[in-house]
This record gives C-alpha cells, structure tokens and sequence, in this order.
C-alpha cells in the first residue's frame, strides 16, 4: 500500500509541475523547466558525485562566457562554472562535518605549493586595487582548484577513473575541433578565418590552440597494447583529428610547445642525465648573453608577418618588428614590468591587469591592435601576469609550483616499474608542458578549458604518488 501511495505522489507531483510549467510558459516564464534538472544535479552531487564531475569535464569544451555572449556583463562560463561552485560548497560542508582529510594530500609537497599560491592570492586580494575583481579572481581560482586537484584526487583513488577523466574531454573536444576544420574549410583553409571559425566555444584560436595542444600528446598513451585494439584505433583516429585541428589552429606558439613536449618524452624516454641537462642549458643561456646583440639585430629584420602559407607563419615566429601579434605580446610585458616595479610586493590584485594597464603603455610599443581597453587579452603570460597582479611573490608562487610538479613527477616516473602507470606519469607530464611553454606566451588559466586539464592532470600525478606507486597492481581489481 505504501508504494502504491509513493507511485500516486509521484504521478501528482509530475501533473502539478506540467501544469504549473505550461501556465508559466504561455506566459513567457521559460525557467520553471530548468527544475528537473537542477534537481537531478543535486541528487548527483549528493550521491554520485564522480558522475557529476564527468559531466562538467565533458560540458567544458561546450561552455559559454556569458561575458562574450553580452549577458548581463557577467564572467562566467555556464554550465560548467556554477556546478564546481556548488561542489566546492559541498566539499567545505562535507570537510566541516567530518573533519577529516587525508593527510598525505595535506603535506604533499605539491599540495603546499598550491596552498601557497591561495594564501598570497588572497593576500593581494585583500590589498587589490579592485577587491571586487580580484575576489571574483580568487573564487573562480578556488572552485578550479577544489574541484579538479582537492575531489579530483580522491576519484582518481580508483584506477579506472583517470580514464574516464581523460576521455571525457577528449571526445567533445574532437568534436569542436571537427567542427572548427569543417567550417574553415569553407574558407579555404584562409589564416584570418582560422582566427574565429571555433567560436563559440573558443574565444579565438590560441586558447584553442593552447587546449588541442594540451591533450594531443595524452592520445599517444592509448596507442599502447595494454588497451584494447577498438580504443588504439579510436586513438590513432582522434590523432589524426587532433593534428589537423593544431594545424589549423594557426597558433604558434601552441607548435612550439608540442615540439618541446616531443623532446622532453625523448629525455624521460632516454633517461638523460639532469647533470647534462643543466650543462646544455647553462650553455646555451651563456651563448645566448654573448650573442644577444646580434640575434637582435637579425629578429628586428625579419618582417615576415602572420600568413596563411604556413613555413611563412612558423618564420613570423620570430617577427618582433613588424608582426602586430608580437609586437602587441612585447607591448603588454612592457606594461606589467612597469606594474610591477610601481608595485613590486602587492601588485595591483588578482585579476585586474587588464583594468589598470592602459596608462602604462607608451606611444612606441603600440601596435595598429594596441586598445585601452584590454579587449585583446591580458598580460599574455602566466608567469608576467602574475608578477604585475600580484607581485614577485606571486610570480614566484607559480613557478615554485610546477618546479614541484616536475620535481615530484620525475622523481615518481623514475621510481614506478614499467607498466600502466608509469606510462600515464609520462604523458601526464609531456601534456602539462606543453602549457607550462604556452603559458610564456598566453594566460588561460582563468578559464574552465585550460584550468580543468591544468589542475586534474596534477592532481593525477599526486593520486599516483600517494595511493598507486607503493603497490601499481593493488587497485586492478577497481579498474
């Protein structure tokens, strides 16, 4: 009798949302719809929050900036970012309750250097010369990091998950890229056109570039024969696309950072002694100072600008004297040194560059792109960014991080026996490079497409550290 009365219920309430849901809708009241699926979302972050985390990895590729679509001047990608908001409440109500955490997280090496860079993020936060934009900086900052290394890390307990991890950004993100080469192809393959062709998923072709950057190398880790000969297929084909859609990025210095990936999987893969690493490097930095002033004369002539012919747009790499592209990036490091030397400790605060470094430009470095009104991106670099926001510890805060994620990875890729694992510690850290290069040039880290790889991949790295590499085969019997 009592399910007989739950049924009845049920069938009561659903007629009650149809016709309170069709009375709103004849009169122009579309959101009561949402209901459902709300409720669904609660009932997952509840129950099934893993299943709920896959969801908002796979909708990332597909978010929208309400900013960019001119809806109410809001910064904020949807659906992604009000779902990892509500997980990080979640995450804060669950660690209030319970009190507990695992502590091998806690003084993990890379997790204090990720705690460091909070703490002086809210630091300057508090000393910003916009507190409003820098709070919303540090938000935003918090619920990436929650989500995708705090939650992210106790999922990744369970071999399988990684997996799931990876391939729910992979396979819409292929379907972006088809979408984007498809449609340049009705242009002709034209440069200019590869600038837009993404949108509106992408703002424009280097975060593009930076994301298809991000996973391709990752793709060449299921070409192995420990997985099944459909999912080595489906990887050679998503290669494919993969290396057509970073072709057709048109994005430089998503190239570069591929190419450099390439050479360090060659330096893991050959166990290249770090001594002889530091002695190449210290030499090539020693060429480098006494051959300065020539190399810079030889830059300033080359006016090979960006092109759709593409050995021209490799060569206009290296145009700092023509090239808008470039000139603008050299025009905007200009603009945060100057920031910063007015404050070197605090810096202006988190997330407000953009607002206040109009006045620092000076007439010679604008470029025919140059705009007060940052329209064209920020500080062009995750690592001079934060240096005029936040000061030189904030830069330092940064750096200091992925000195520790490479510390750590190499130290656990060389410690792991060969096998699965030890395979993903590889790729996982060919994959970061390539945005630890990109990062030089462009700054997406406030973005839920480049944070959510950025900070999962890391906390990868970590769960493989502290749950997978005393014992690799323990979680098998999870996969």
């Amino acid at each position: 009798m009592a399910r007989l009365l739950k049924s009845y219920w049920i069938y009561l309430l659903s007629f009650i949302f149809i016709a309170a849901n069709s009375y709103l809708i004849a009169n122009e009241f579309f959101y009561l719809a949402l209901l459902p699926f709300i409720l669904v979302l609660i009932f997952m972050a509840l129950f099934n929050l893993d299943k709920l985390m896959w969801f908002v990895v796979f909708c990332v590729p597909f978010s929208l900036n309400l900013e960019e679509l001119d809806i109410g001047g809001v910064g904020m990608y949807l659906p992604t970012e009000p779902l990892m908001f509500g997980i990080m409440i979640l995450f804060f109500l669950k660690l209030l309750l319970t009190s507990t955490f695992d502590r091998r997280i806690v003084y993990h090496p890379v997790t204090l250097a990720i705690v460091f860079n909070l703490i002086w993020i809210f630091i300057t936060f508090l000393t910003s010369e916009m507190p409003i934009v820098s709070f919303k900086f540090f938000l935003s900052r918090m619920w990436f990091v929650v989500c995708f290394y705090f939650v992210a890390l106790q999922l990744f307990k369970v071999k399988k998950n990684y997996r799931i991890y990876l391939w729910s950004y992979i396979i819409p993100l292929a379907g972006i890229i088809m979408y984007a080469v498809i449609r340049l192809s009705t242009y002709s393959f034209d440069e200019k056109a590869g600038h837009w062709v993404m949108e509106p998923f992408f703002k424009d072709h280097t975060s593009y570039g930076a994301v298809v950057a991000f996973y391709f190398p990752m793709l060449f880790l299921f070409i192995n024969k420990r997985y099944s000969i459909y999912v080595r297929m489906f990887s050679y084909m998503l290669i494919v696309v993969y290396a057509l859609g970073l072709l057709f990025s048109y994005t430089r210095a998503a190239w570069v950072s591929v190419i450099l990936a390439g050479i360090l999987f060659l330096i893991y893969k050959y166990r290249i002694k770090f001594k002889l690493l530091l002695g190449v490097g210290v030499g090539g930095v020693l060429i480098l100072a006494m051959s300065w002033n020539s190399i810079m004369m030889k830059l300033e002539k080359n006016n090979q600008d960006s092109s759709g012919n593409l050995s021209e747009h490799v060569e206009s790499i290296s145009n700092v004297s023509t090239d808008a592209s470039n000139m603008e990036r050299l025009n905007r490091w200009n603009s945060a040194w100057k920031m910063f030397k007015e404050r070197p400790v605090f810096g202006w605060g988190p997330g407000t560059y953009v607002f206040q470094y109009a006045p620092f430009q000076m007439s010679y470095d604008a470029t025919i792109i140059t705009t007060n009104a940052g329209s064209n991106g920020n500080a062009h670099s995750e690592y001079i960014g934060p240096l005029a926001e936040q000061g030189l510890v904030g830069m330092i805060s940064i750096v200091l991080l992925l000195i520790v994620v490479y510390y750590r990875g190499s130290l656990l890729y060389h410690r792991l026996p060969k096998g699965e694992f030890k395979s993903v510690v590889l790729f996982t850290l060919i994959s970061l490079l390539t945005y630890v290069v990109h990062g030089f040039l462009n700054n997406y880290l406030d973005t839920d497409k480049v944070s959510i790889p950025f900070w999962g991949f890391i906390a990868l790295i970590v769960a493989i550290d502290i749950y997978h590499s005393d014992d690799p085969k323990s979680l098998d019997s999870e996969a």
